[in-house]
This record gives C-alpha cells, structure tokens and sequence, in this order.
C-alpha cells in the first residue's frame, strides 16, 4: 500500500527508465563496435547513471532506479545474459495516433533456459553505493519472453509445453529476486505489457488467429508473476507495472482495464499496481473496484510520450477520481511510463523530464501531505 515513509511504493513514484544522454547513447554504440572497451564503458554508465540518481533526489523522490542506463531496452539485458534464448521478429507492431507503424524484436527460446549470472543485481549493487534514498530495481515479466511471438515462442523440441517452459522461467526469477533481496533490494517492479495487451479486442483477434485462447493466456500470465515471486522474502515489496506499449510516442495496445482487472488485481500475488492513465486509451477508473484491500495502485498520470507539462490541478482532479473507486490512501501517482524503455527514447528532452518527474512529487505532496 503506497506510503508516505517506510515502505514502497512511495507516494511519488516513477516507472524506471529514463531519457539516456547523449555520451551515454554514444557509448553504447562505440561499445558495440568495439572503439572502447568494457573498462571505459562501464566508467561512462556509472558516471551517468550517478548523474540521473542525483536529478531523481533534487527533484525530491524518495526512490531512484538507475535509469536502466546499463540496458539497450527494458527486456534485452535479461535476454541477453539468460542462457537459451535468442531474438526474433515480433508478431506484432507499435504504431501511434498518425498510424504510423515500427516493428520490433522478441525473445525465443532455443534451447533449455537457464539463469547463468545476475540479472539486475549487479545494477542494484552498484544503484545502492550512489543513493541516500531506495533504489527500486525493474525486470519485465514472465510474459515477456512468451508473448510477442504468440504460439512460436520456443523450439518445440525443447520446450513442447509452455507450462514447462514458465516453470524454468520462474526459477530464473527466483533466483534473480533472492540475490537481489540478500544485496538489500527492497522494491522490485515487473514490467507486465501482455496483461494490458489482451485488453484490445484487436490484439485479441490477432492472438486467436496464431490459435492461441486470450483468456488462457492471462490465466498463465498471472500464474507466471505468482510463481516468479513465490519465495520471494517477506520485506520485499513487489510491483507490476502494466504497460501498453512505449516506444518513440508509440504503443502496441488500447483498451481500458475492465476485461481482465477482476482477475489480475485479486488474483495476482504482489503488493500494487503501477497502471498507465495518461490517455483515454486506458479507459475509465472503474476497474480498480477490483483492487483487493490489501493492495496499492500507482496511477500513471503523467505522460512520458508528450512534452506537454500536466496541469496540477488536472492531475488532482483524476486522482479523485480514482478515489472513487479505490480510498485515496491506497493511491499513489507516477509517470504513466518509462521515459525511455529503450535506447532512443521518447521524444521529449531531459529538462522536461526533469520537470514531469519535479510535478509528480508536487502533485503528491498537495494530495496527500
């Protein structure tokens, strides 16, 4: 439940990745083609990722990430250092309001899948050496690895069932998440795009058509995070952010939560949600009637797709709105999304962000004190 003080989330809460610098997305390109080594790299992330920690405080947050400046995307570093996978095209494409439409990149299992080194931990240890505040670390969900291939998401030789295949994943998770909390990680975030994805009819009939049931696939999304975080200790906190789609102001999926809230929010075994609501794509707050009591919900508010600086008293306005449906003290307020879920991030400049993330906090302190 989302909180002044103590434990996460915090009132004035963001979803994790932020806009790369210039030198920093330089960098990453010279690494690749091997003008600088891993030394001089690394130097530069940690020079920049204690840049973006600093701007996160003097806006006056009371938990950072390190941007996921060590990360090309939210998900291709876990990939990566996951042994048995591979890429792939998507089934599917983002597009924006114009119609305009990328395609993208997906996980495959080629063979058995295995967790081999730290996933996030080594971010974490180092995120903890530059902060006075809490550091929250981000992977992406369970679904990630499985859905945007729909049917084809491994070779069937090795893993002809996909609940085979997700109780492997699941290991990964575990053994991810219990290295994390013996650092001292206290908030972990799994970003879940899937979930929200099966909220459009559009993807749905695009799912059916692979042969594969939308319904079901929920079933064994909520079943995947559940036992991704099943021995997870106590004193950690866990997150699901639910995401559409974030890439360059453009998104895979619309729909509001309705079809799919009963069963994600009480059946889905973490302490809250971090919900995108920065547009009318994401339907009304009448689904988080089916928050349970027990569990909190960040309110994506505050778009990262736009320039544009929110309104103040908008925003107090939405969030009493939601307050309608869930007590206000279950609440708490956010970017709707990551700034950059991959390298190139959105389109807006890193003065704005810092003024997006500096109102969120302004907005929660005038709610809540």
């Amino acid at each position: 439940m989302p909180s002044a003080q103590g434990r996460p989330p915090f009132r004035a809460d963001h979803v994790g990745s932020l806009l790369r610098p210039q030198i920093l997305r330089q960098a990453f390109r010279q690494h690749a083609h091997r003008e600088i080594g891993d030394a001089e790299f690394k130097k530069l992330q940690d020079e920049c990722i204690r840049d973006v920690v600093t701007l996160q405080e003097s806006v006056g947050l009371k938990v950072v990430t390190d941007g996921e400046f060590r990360r090309g995307s939210y998900w291709g570093r876990f990939v990566e250092r996951t042994e048995g996978f591979s890429i792939k095209p998507a089934s599917f494409k983002f597009r924006n309001d114009a119609g305009h439409e990328v395609e993208f990149t997906a996980p495959y299992a080629q063979s058995k899948i295995r967790r081999v080194q730290a996933l996030a931990l080594d971010e974490f240890d180092f995120l903890r050496t530059v902060t006075k505040v809490g550091g929250k670390t981000t992977m992406p969900a369970p679904s990630t690895m499985h859905f945007y291939r729909c049917n084809d998401f491994a070779d069937r030789t090795i893993y002809p069932d996909a609940n085979e295949f997700f109780t492997d994943l699941a290991r990964i998770f575990q053994e991810e998440i219990a290295e994390l909390a013996k650092a001292g990680c206290r908030y972990v975030q799994l970003d879940e795009v899937a979930v929200a994805l099966l909220c459009d009819p559009a993807i749905c009939d695009e799912v059916k058509r692979s042969g594969s049931n939308p319904d079901a696939l929920v079933d064994l999304y909520i079943a995947g995070i559940n036992q991704a975080v099943s021995k997870c200790p106590a004193d950690v906190t866990i997150g699901v952010h639910m995401c559409r789609g974030n890439f360059k102001g453009h998104y895979l999926g619309a729909g509001g939560y309705e079809s799919v809230a009963e069963r994600f929010f009480a059946q889905t075994n973490v302490n809250h949600f971090l919900l995108e609501y920065d547009t009318s794509r994401a339907g009304d707050f009448a689904p988080l009637r089916f928050v349970p009591k027990s569990k909190g919900v960040v309110l994506g508010l505050v778009s990262t797709k736009t320039p544009v600086l929110e309104s103040l008293d908008d925003l107090k306005h939405r969030a009493k709105d939601a307050a309608r449906y869930i007590d206000l003290d279950r609440l708490a307020i956010s970017p709707q999304c990551g700034f950059a879920s991959v390298m190139v991030g959105n389109e807006i400049d890193e003065e704005t962000q810092g003024r997006k993330l500096e109102l969120v906090g302004r907005v929660a302190d005038r709610i809540w004190g």
